[in-house]
Formats: structure tokens, sequence, C-alpha cells
């Protein structure tokens, strides 16, 4: 093979024993699968070539933070070669600094480094032959720095006899900077491409054409390291009569930027085309693949989790990495979101909802959740790096380990397939691999895990079944709450922004149960108001103890559940002209900020929701209709003072409610003429 591809600019005269060169080159690749986070050590690499001239504090925070995460990565490398990162890249700047006698052949130093590196993929000896470069060049710039105010910096530079003055050194350092720039971007390249999920798709012949442009690419950067470190060495000593020999120098460096412009540019071009191939199938065998009816969801799951990593997912919990194989045959709720993740309240309630669901340890080993974050564009920032590891560390869920590392092709074809626009999305894969609901999100936060195993077909039974009560109404939201529904006993929720309101509300309420009449009060919040507002009317009404109320993030949360609620009909294309609970949800969630209630009893169906005067006009002809609770309810009494034609006798109207637990005790109110309806049984 000619691995110089046909540009006639590898065939001049110097380089004519390329492609010899090349053959022995790969002689020494002998890579045993040790991982390295090669983008991650590219970024702090970065950040030594940008700062080594200018002042160190900017951006001291960012730097730390690709410490500790190389910190990391260098750990993983040690569990697979018995050797630590920092050791391999101080091995090689060693010898990048030290010219031993009758070494000076940099073609000879090259290949020596390459034999060191023979265990590593091209894009891991990359960034270590970099990182060897960048330890050099960043100490000796900041010696520099450091030099005019520090006295040991001075005593430093003065044993190894640096010069004082670098002005006639600037031709030499631009074009290094120049040298230092071209060799990034080629490994950038590198890494690209050994990121791309070549196992999964066919793309022979580009893929040979590409790697023979690497093979060469990897020679050329690691050569002009070399260079670049051995100008730096040379400046240990330098006598003031050798600063004339720059020019040489310089064009030296120059040459090199020459080669390694071509070879970029070539690279670059032909990793293009390989990502662009690779997408365009990927997206397509992505399609496929969900259109078919797989064994079981291993070839889907390998798809969507393809990355350089044998192990591309981890238990946020406990920190362990893992393979596609732990997902065997359960069924997979893709979380994918931006890496912000949600909002804090709504993480929480999703967390709620199904980790601390009191029915998940039913449900335990059946299903998991994977965050699956995307970034904002093609590259992960550093904010976008910090988001992800803090929530990946305290999630009880699992994650993808090394987003950043993902294949830009899944992406998006995820996007494509799930037309995902930056809201978040639970896509869920059954146990075979096929998708049951392309957004379970609103399913999952509604129901939590009763909607298991969250296919799109529950979603639509759960509703179907469900009547508008106060169970659906509150549901496990608070525990006391959930308590008071299941001793059926009649409950009052309410909300307003206002405390003259509230407290005339309370005021009439307490009238009305000094009366004998048993009664539940909830404080709920206002979905519209800020938090700060809320939290003080909680605080008031805890501190003069006036009824009970939720905490401020158990309110939230009630809220939450009814925006998902809502959105859950919307998606069945329901109306609230053709949907009771719709109708009641969106009025709830519409209601006015003057002050409302929700009346209500367990599973009971009579339900009297009401606002501002009308509950206020109602609350205090309490004398005038107060003699029906005990035969009515509450409720019920309510509603029979409200709408007169609510006779005490049986309607004729009939409708068929399928059976829920409490229902035979409960009164049922005829949705058309509001009057109480007579019970028969119907057995199937």
């Amino acid at each position: 093979m000619n691995f110089l591809g046909s540009d006639p600019f590898w065939r001049s005269p110097l380089y004519l024993d390329e492609d010899i060169q090349i053959k022995k080159l790969l002689l020494t690749h002998d890579p045993d699968g040790r991982c390295l986070d090669s983008e991650l050590l590219l970024r702090a690499i970065q950040y030594i070539i940008l700062y080594s001239e200018v002042p160190l504090t900017p951006l001291v925070s960012d730097l730390q933070f690709d410490a500790m995460a190389i910190s990391d990565e260098s750990n993983i490398e040690a569990t697979i070669s018995q050797e630590p990162l920092g050791h391999v890249i101080y091995k090689i700047s060693l010898q990048m600094r030290c010219k031993w006698p009758g070494e000076d052949d940099l073609h000879m130093r090259t290949m020596f480094l390459f034999d060191l590196l023979g265990k590593y993929k091209w894009d891991a000896k990359m960034v270590i032959v970099l990182a060897a470069f960048a330890t050099n060049y960043g100490e000796f710039w900041l010696l520099r720095e450091l030099c005019p105010r520090n006295p040991l910096a001075v005593s430093i530079a003065m044993l190894k006899q640096l010069p004082n003055d670098l002005s006639k050194l600037k031709p030499r350092f631009k074009a290094l900077n120049f040298l230092v720039k071209n060799m990034v971007d080629v490994t950038k390249c590198i890494i690209k491409f050994e990121g791309l999920p070549l196992s999964h798709v066919e793309l022979d012949k580009e893929v040979d054409v590409t790697k023979s442009y690497i093979y060469v690419s990897a020679y050329w950067v690691t050569r002009s390291a070399l260079a670049c470190s051995s100008l730096i060495s040379d400046l240990i000593a330098m006598k003031p009569e050798n600063l004339d020999s720059t020019i040489i120098a310089t064009w030296e460096l120059l040459s090199l930027v020459c080669r390694s412009s071509s070879t970029w540019s070539h690279l670059r071009q032909q990793v293009d085309l390989c990502h662009e191939h690779i997408e365009r199938k990927m997206c397509q065998k992505l399609l496929e693949l969900f259109k078919e009816s797989p064994i079981n969801n291993q070839e889907v799951l390998h798809m969507l989790f393809a990355s350089m990593d044998d192990l591309p997912l981890k238990d946020c919990s406990s920190q362990e990495k893992l393979g596609v194989s732990e997902l065997k045959n359960k069924v997979v709720v893709l979380l994918i979101s931006k890496p912000e993740l949600l909002p804090i309240e709504k993480l929480l309630f999703l967390v709620q909802q199904t980790y601390d669901h009191p029915l998940n340890k039913n449900y335990k080993g059946n299903y998991e959740i994977v965050w699956f974050p995307i970034s904002y564009s093609d590259t992960w920032t550093d904010a976008e790096v910090r988001c992800f590891n803090f929530f990946s560390n305290y999630l009880p869920w699992y994650s993808i380990r090394q987003p950043w590392l993902h294949s830009s092709a899944v992406v998006n074809s995820m996007k494509q397939a799930w037309n995902y626009e930056g809201e978040p999305l639970m896509v869920v894969l059954d146990s075979r691999g096929m998708v049951t609901n392309s957004n379970a999100i609103d399913t999952v936060i509604s129901w939590g895990v009763w909607a298991y195993p969250f296919s799109a077909s529950i979603e639509e039974q759960l509703w179907e079944e469900q009547n508008w009560t106060m169970q659906l109404l509150i549901d496990n939201i608070d525990p006391l709450l959930a308590s008071w529904v299941e001793e059926d006993r009649d409950l009052c929720i309410y909300g307003s922004e206002n405390q003259e309101w509230i407290q005339e509300f309370i005021s009439k309420m307490k009238e009305i149960k000094s009366t004998g009449v048993q009664l539940e009060m909830v404080y709920v919040g206002n979905r519209n108001r800020p938090d700060d507002h809320v939290r003080n009317i909680l605080a008031s009404i805890a501190e003069e103890k006036l009824t009970g109320s939720l905490s401020f993030t158990t309110t939230q949360f009630f809220w939450l559940r009814l925006e998902s609620m809502r959105r859950s009909k919307l998606r069945l294309r329901k109306t609230a002209d053709n949907d009771h609970i719709l109708d009641e949800v969106s009025a709830l969630l519409d209601f006015s900020d003057s002050g409302w209630a929700v009346i209500g009893k367990g599973s009971s169906t009579d339900i009297v929701q009401l606002q501002g005067k009308e509950l206020m006009q109602c609350l205090n002809l309490f004398s005038q209709w107060g003699k029906n609770v005990a035969k009515l309810g509450f409720s019920g009494a309510i509603r029979s003072a409200l709408e007169p034609s609510s006779l005490p006798g049986p309607c004729s109207h009939s409708t068929v409610i399928p059976y829920a637990e409490g229902l035979i005790e409960g009164t049922v109110i005829c949705e058309k003429c509001k009057r109480p309806m007579k019970k028969f049984f119907v057995y199937e």
C-alpha cells in the first residue's frame, strides 16, 4: 500500500524513502486496549500553550478542573497498563529534553518515541507527545513569567543560564507557535477519526485512505514536537553570539509548518469524508433497527452507545463502569437532555417518582434509566463537562460515562429519530430494543412507577381507567396527604397569592369546622407566583398554625405534576371539550391568583372547584346548605347550594364506571344534572 497518497508533495527527493519509514512505523504499533480520554487531555494541553506567554491568573478554575479530570483518566490508564499516565508523560518529556551523544538525528529520536508508545492508539500517542512537549514548554514560560519578581525563579534561570533578552528570538517563537497550532489541529483530526463508530458500518475504502494519512501525520507531529522541544533546550546556556543563528532555526521550523499544514489539510478532508459517510449510514441503520423486531436489545444499545470505550456507561450511585450487557432484557428509559439536565425541582420530582417511589422495589431490575446528555454544539465546553460531572455523581440512575466522546453520528440520528430539539425526552425501549414511547417524561412524572413499562399504550390505558378524584389529584406527592386520601377524609386544597384573602378564607372555614364538619385543609401555593412570595405565605401559615401546608418543594411537585398531566392528555389528542379530566386540570392550572379551592373526598368523583368571590359567597351561606353535609358530603352539599336544580333524589341518567377501591361507599354525582346517582352493580 502507498501510505503517502499520490500528492507530489510526498514524492520530493528529501522524502523519497518515506513509504519505507512509515512501514517501519507501523511495526511499532501494537495497541493493547489502553484507555485514555484524548480530547480532555488535549484541552488541558491547549490551556498550557495558550497561557504560556500571558498572565496566568485567567481561567484558573478551568485549569484546576481539567487537572482533576485528567487525574481521573490516569487512574483509567493505570488499571490497564499498570503505568500511571503522569509517568508516561514524564518519560516522553525526558526523552524530548535530552540529546544523548550521537542521537541528534530527529528521525531516529522520533522512531524511538513511537517504540515507547507502541501500546497506545494513534490519538493517545499524539496527545501524550503533545503533553510531554507542553510540560517542557510550560515550565520554560512559567519560569520566565516568575523571574522578575520571584527570587527562586531568578536563581533557577541563572543556574540554567537562560538568556535575559529574548527579543531576537521572537521570529523563532512565532514560527514555533505556528507549528504547535498545526500539531494541535492534526491531533484533533486524529482524535475525531478514532472516535468514529467504525465497527458499526462498512466503510473500508475511505478508512484505509484515511489511516494512511494518519500514519504520516502522526510521524510529523512527533517529529515537530521534538524539534520544538529542542528549541527550548537549546536556550539553556546559550551564548549571546549564538542568538544570531535564530534565522536558520526559524527557517527549519517554518519548513515543518509547511509540511504539517499540508498534512492537516489532506487529513481533515479525509476525516470529514468518513464522518459524513458514517453519519449517513448510522442514521439509516438506526432507523431500520427501530422498525425491526430484534430478539433482544443488545444490537440497538450497542449502536446507541457506540464509543471508543467498551464500558460506555456508569452507575451514578457507585461510579462503577458498565457495559451494554448490563441492560440486556431490561426496559431501558433514555433520559435525553442538555448537560444541565433539568430544573432542580423537576429533577427531584423525577427521582421521587422513580427511584423513591413506594412501588419501585417491585420493579427493581426490570428497567433502568440511562441519562444521555447532548451538548449544545459539536464540542463540549468546560461548563458543560462540569455540569455533567456534578449531576452524574449524584443521580440514582445510569448515565453515559464520557458523553463528549460519543459519536456525533449517533447523536444526530437520535435527534432525527425522536425529534429532539433541546427539551428533555424520556425515550422508552422495551426488553427487545423496540421504541414503545418516544417521550414518556410526562407519563413518568404523572404516574411514577405505576406506569411501568412506560409504553404509550400503558399511558393511554391508565387514563382510560381514571376518574377525576382527589386520589388522582394528590397521588403520592406527600405522605400525609396520601394518608388522608386513603382514609377517605373530606379534603380541601387551596391557593392564593393574597394573604388577606387567605386569612379570610381560613377564618370562615374554621367557623364551619366548629359546627362539627370534619375537613382537612392544605395550602398548595400558586402556580404563577415568585418563589419568595410563596415561601413567605407558607412560613406564615406554619407559624400561626392556621391549616396544613406542604413544603415549598412539594408545592412545586404538585404544579409540575398537573402540568405533566395536561401535556400527557394533549399528546393523546384529547381536548377540554371531550375529556373531563383535562377540562378540570386545565381549569385548576388557569385559576387566577385571587384565591381558589378544590374540595373532595378520596376516590369520589364529586369534586367542587371554586375561586374568588363565588367561593366566599358560597361559604357565607353555610347556614342554609350545611344541613345537607351529613347526607351529601361536604362537596355534595356545596354543589347543591350552587346548583339548586340538584334535587336530593337520584337522576334518570346512566353511566358505567370501572370499579375502584372505595367507590362502593362513595357518592357518585351525575355530570349532566349534578344529582346523586343510584348505584347498581354489573359483573362481567
